[in-house]
């Protein structure tokens, strides 16, 4: 699926309008993506795992946007470089 608008650095949104947040400690791997970029997002659905979306630069966490990002997850994460 390619990317409709990714103008936040944080959100990306898809062809099909799907609306996706971008994990903080995975912002650096999305930096190439352009428009073109093939993408495909992958649910999980056991409880602590995220949504994952891949192409073009690797894979990255996303949740649905308007979500909140778990902050201990977030701080385990950042803190580590």
């Amino acid at each position: 699926m390619k990317i409709r608008s990714h103008s936040d650095s944080h959100i990306l949104e898809l062809e099909d309008s799907s609306r996706w947040q971008l994990f903080p400690g995975d912002l650096d791997l999305t930096q190439s993506w352009k428009p073109e970029t093939d993408l495909a997002v992958v649910p999980h659905r056991r409880q602590g795992e995220f949504s994952r979306a891949g192409g073009g630069g690797g894979e990255v966490r996303v949740i649905p946007a308007g979500e909140s990002w778990p902050v201990q997850e977030v701080k385990f994460v950042l803190k580590d470089g």
